[in-house]
């Protein structure tokens, strides 16, 4: 008896991109119908930015008699400015002859004879180009605000990295720390804490902190589990695990905290002498007022070569370890470099000789006025065409659309590629945008970031990887890296205006530049960060190079590479402010406007509110990427 096989119709099954077409045809028909309707306009005088400006003036009556200042806020500036000013003592007394010797011999300890030299080099660089006086008040300033930014960051990322509970409760409060756009909380600081070096240090905790903590937190997350449970199994406390496992282990990656907090306080030195601290910031402030790149230029120098010789010294500690030994000639030239320079204090004056300065004012603002005439036709070209052929639609699509057409919009795209929890945090943050009567700025500063995230995010994978895969080429980028990290914004601003005028495109040239170096170096240390013997069992089953870039290394860190796009999004943001100096408009000039002229505090601070939700938005949609599992495949039969 013979028996046939009954096939049985199986299921139509639609293409996977089926879906995700036929919902943005949805969205395009519903676009073309409501066009116009509901879009928020901008009020300026609105309930809220009058209650806020009321509540501002209600805090500078009250300042000298409430109790949260005369028990708690005022202590605080005291300490802070005791601190500041023991280290500011510290260096007068030294004076040039004792930092240029103690600082040369501290760096021939970390580093060797190179990283030494270069430390004499760049000291004696403050002096010969005239800016003694304040790159030992930027130095003592930098010194207080990280080391009071690691003694806080350090501990809490340890913690953040231990516990995933920790880390979800302090991840908001970073984003608002980092996403905060400088000039907002200026005001409220001066208000709390007056004006002056307190106050600038505080601020520039609040922005050199957060990456102190989310790369710590990265360090420890990412340590073997099975180099932990083996110290566990072996009868290692808690205590001895953390310091005899998880720390050495992250030691590599924690000196990239380190690095970046040196390099995001000597980026917020200039902004705060918006509010009076003392140092370098002071020089660029006024060349910007002037309109001068030869005033400004030198004193952004002066802060590169110090934060290329902290991050130089800080990072041979690093490698060097706790318990690699010293050589007895470095040991020997570094005692003659500290004795010599501590033996000439009452020899020499202790302020920089004047004439031993150069003076390149007028040469650097010939350069720029070259520049101007000779590279206007090309550079106006590029903004024309990225604003005609992509800024202009992409905000005549935001803000036209109803407000609830960009936020389904929003929730959609949230919901399919992080979850449900982010997409709703998504959306939440673009109701409370609506409500606070800021949309219509909102949607034009979201057209500058995403143009300028997206710029970022292309140039930072490429860059990193280049460098990951390259220890030379990595050698060569790393010092451009510092520069266009540390430089101030004010100072390649000036030229920029000269290149690109008063415009978006400006503004986006100024976050790319400031954006794309942690985006860079995130990337590299993932890439590096992928075990050798992976690296190995890839390379000996016949990976091409292609392959194991894009089979191994991009998928193992891929932690480290949504980190970076954090990263790149929330400094983005950071420079949303000062892209509304030049041109930008919309939530950063509103901010600038809010600073500067006292009815508009309301406006601008709303402003500040609105950018952090914004960027709030953008970040969660990214570590929901991370959080979110991969769907499992199915089975076909």
């Amino acid at each position: 008896m013979s028996t046939t096989a009954v096939s049985t119709p199986s299921r139509l099954r639609l293409p996977k991109w089926a879906a995700p077409i036929g919902v943005a045809v949805l969205f395009v028909v519903a676009y073309l119908v409501f066009r116009g309707t509901a879009t928020l306009p901008h009020d300026k005088e609105a309930p809220q930015f009058l209650a806020v400006t009321d509540l501002r003036e209600w805090i500078d009556d009250h300042r000298n008699d409430n109790p949260l200042f005369l028990y708690f806020l005022n202590y605080i500036r005291l300490f802070v400015g005791w601190l500041y000013g023991l280290f500011q003592s510290v260096l007068y007394a030294l004076g040039w002859p004792g930092i240029t010797g103690v600082l040369g011999a501290l760096a021939w300890l970390a580093g060797g004879w190179r990283i030494g030299l270069a430390a004499l080099a760049g000291v004696s660089a403050f002096g010969f180009l005239g800016l003694w006086q304040s790159s030992v008040d930027t130095l003592a300033l930098v010194a207080v605000s990280v080391l009071l930014s690691l003694a806080i960051g350090i501990p809490l990322g340890v913690w953040a990295g231990l516990s995933g509970r920790v880390r979800r409760v302090i991840t908001p409060v970073l984003d608002v720390m980092q996403i905060m756009p400088t000039f907002a909380y200026l005001a409220p600081l001066a208000l709390f804490f007056h004006i002056g070096a307190p106050a600038g240090a505080i601020a520039t905790m609040i922005y050199s902190i957060p990456p102190a903590i989310r790369i710590t937190a990265l360090a420890i997350s990412e340590v073997s589990p099975t180099a932990v449970e083996a110290s566990s199994s072996l009868g290692a406390t808690g205590r001895q695990t953390l310091f005899k496992v998880y720390l050495p282990l992250a030691r590599s990656t924690m000196a990239l905290a380190v690095n970046q907090t040196i390099m995001m306080a000597l980026s917020m030195v200039v902004i705060a002498n918006l509010i009076s601290a003392p140092g370098l910031g002071g020089d660029i402030i006024r060349g910007l007022s002037r309109a001068q790149v030869g005033i400004m230029l030198p004193a952004g120098v002066a802060i590169v070569i110090m934060a290329v010789l902290l991050d130089r010294t800080m990072m041979a500690i690093a490698h060097r370890g706790p318990h690699a030994g010293l050589r007895r000639l470095d040991l020997a030239a570094a005692g003659v470099l500290a004795v010599a320079g501590v033996a000439l204090i009452p020899v020499l004056p202790r302020t920089w000789p004047d004439g031993l300065t150069v003076n390149f004012v007028a040469e650097i603002n010939d350069a720029v006025r070259w520049a101007e005439t000779s590279w206007y036709g090309v550079t106006t070209l590029i903004k024309d065409v990225t604003t005609a052929a992509l800024l202009n639609p992409l905000e005549s699509l935001l803000t036209s659309a109803p407000w609830w057409l960009v936020a389904l919009a929003v929730l959609t795209v949230a919901w399919r590629v992080s979850g449900v929890r982010p997409a709703l945090t998504a959306l939440a943050c673009l109701l409370a945008i609506a409500l606070l009567g800021v949309w219509e700025h909102t949607m034009q500063t979201l057209t500058t970031v995403v143009v300028a995230v997206l710029v970022t995010l292309v140039a930072g994978l490429l860059l990193g990887v280049a460098a990951a895969r390259s220890p030379r080429y990595s050698a060569v980028q790393r010092p451009i890296l510092d520069a266009a990290q540390t430089m101030p914004a004010f100072v390649y601003l000036l030229p920029a205006l000269a290149l690109f005028e008063t415009t978006r495109f400006t503004a986006i040239f100024a976050s790319v530049i400031y954006a794309v170096p942690p985006v860079v170096r995130l990337v590299e240390d993932g890439i590096k960060g992928v075990p050798a013997p992976v690296v190995e069992a890839a390379t000996s089953a016949g990976s091409t190079s292609g392959q194991l870039l894009w089979k191994v290394q991009l998928p193992m860190a891929r932690r480290a590479i949504l980190l970076a796009a954090n990263q790149g999004i929330v400094m983005t943001l950071a420079m949303v402010v000062v892209g509304g100096l030049v041109g930008a408009g919309a939530l950063g000039y509103d901010v600038v406007v809010g600073f500067s002229q006292r009815p508009d505090f309301g406006m601008g601070f709303v402003a500040g509110i609105a950018t952090v939700l914004l960027g709030v938005m953008l970040d969660r949609i990214t570590q929901g990427a991370d959080r979110r599992p991969s769907p499992r495949k199915r089975k076909s039969t």
